[in-house]
C-alpha cells in the first residue's frame, strides 16, 4: 500500500509539471461548424463555454500551467487535409490545438472568468495575426536596389527608434498609443499601452512593443500614409491627445485642429462627434529631437 501511495504521489507531482492546452470555440458560428463532426458531442454553445470554464478551473486546481488558444474550424479542416488526419477525431483536434498554441497565439489561464477570457483571447489572436501579416510584408520588401540594405530590417529599426523617441518625449503618465497603417490588403492597427513613472524607465509589454514597431515599420517600408495617436493620462489633469501623420519614414506632427478633427469625426460616416469631456486635443510634438537618424533613402 505504501508503494502504491508513493507511486500515486509521484504521478500527481509529474502531472503538475506537464502543461495543458485548451482550444476554445469562441463564437456561435465556429461552434456550429464543429457540430458536423460526430465526435464533437456538444449541442449548445453556452453549455460548452461553461464546461470549458469548469475544465480550466479543474486544471488550475491541480497546480499546472494551462494555455488557451482559439480553435478555428476552417484552419482545422485545412490542417487535417494537409496532414492526412481524420478531422472527426479528438486526437486530431488535440494535435491541431497544440500546433496553434506553439505559434504563440495562446493566452495563459490565470483564473479569468470566461466572459473576460474570450475577448482577451480574440484580441490576442487578432494582434498575432496582424503581427504575422506585417512581418510577411516586411520580409517581402526585399533589398534596396540603390544601397543594398534590407528594407524591412531598416524600417523596423527606424520604427523602434521613433517609438523610443515618442515615449521619451511624452513624459510621465499612462500612455495609450494607436498606429493605423493602410497595407496592401487590409488596414493594419496596432495598440500599445505604456506607463512612465516620474522617475525610472518606461514600463511596457515587450511583445506589444515589438508588434507595434512592426506595424509602424510596414508604413515606413511601403511609404504608406499612416497615422499615429497618443493619449496620455496623468493624475488630476485632463487627458492629453496628440497626433502625427507618417510621411516617408518621418512622423510629422498634426496641428491641434487636425487632432481634434481626427478624434471627433466618425470614421464611417464622416459626421462630427462630440468631444470627450476632460480631454485636451493638442498638436503633435517633435520627436526627432535633432538626432542624426537619417531619413530613409530607398
Amino acid at each position: 500500500m505504501a508503494h502504491t501511495r508513493s507511486t500515486t504521489a509521484m504521478r500527481r507531482a509529474l502531472r503538475r509539471e506537464v502543461p495543458s492546452t485548451v482550444g476554445l470555440l469562441a463564437d456561435e458560428q465556429d461552434f456550429t461548424a464543429m457540430r458536423r463532426y460526430r465526435t464533437f458531442t456538444f449541442d449548445d454553445h453556452a453549455t460548452y463555454l461553461r464546461q470549458v470554464e469548469d475544465l480550466l478551473r479543474s486544471l488550475a486546481s491541480q497546480g499546472g500551467h494551462t494555455t488557451v488558444t482559439l480553435f478555428d474550424p476552417e484552419d482545422y479542416a485545412a490542417y487535417c487535409a494537409e496532414a492526412g488526419l481524420d478531422p472527426d477525431s479528438p486526437a486530431s483536434r488535440s494535435r491541431f490545438t497544440a500546433e496553434v498554441a506553439a505559434t504563440g497565439a495562446g493566452l495563459a489561464y490565470t483564473g479569468q472568468p470566461i466572459d473576460r477570457l474570450v475577448p482577451a483571447l480574440i484580441n490576442k489572436a487578432v494582434r498575432h495575426a496582424t503581427w504575422e501579416y506585417a512581418t510577411m510584408l516586411l520580409a517581402d520588401a526585399g533589398e534596396c536596389a540603390r544601397c543594398g540594405q534590407d528594407i524591412g530590417r531598416d524600417a523596423f529599426d527606424r520604427a523602434s527608434h521613433l517609438l523610443y523617441r515618442l515615449l521619451q518625449e511624452a513624459g510621465p503618465g499612462v500612455h495609450h498609443i494607436v498606429c493605423s497603417i493602410p497595407a496592401r490588403e487590409e488596414q493594419l492597427l496596432a495598440v500599445l499601452h505604456a506607463e512612465r513613472p516620474d522617475t525610472g524607465p518606461t514600463l511596457l509589454d515587450s511583445s506589444e512593443g515589438a508588434e507595434f514597431a512592426t506595424v509602424l515599420a510596414v508604413g515606413i517600408a511601403l511609404e504608406s500614409p499612416g497615422g499615429l495617436v497618443l493619449r496620455t493620462t496623468t493624475p488630476a489633469a485632463p487627458d492629453r491627445v496628440h497626433g502625427w501623420r507618417l510621411d516617408r519614414g518621418r512622423l510629422i506632427p498634426l496641428s491641434a485642429a487636425e487632432v481634434f478633427n481626427a478624434y471627433c469625426t466618425d470614421a464611417d460616416t464622416g459626421e462630427p462627434l462630440s468631444p470627450e469631456p476632460n480631454v485636451d486635443y493638442l498638436a503633435g510634438f517633435d520627436i526627432t529631437g535633432g538626432d542624426d537618424f537619417p531619413a530613409p533613402h530607398h
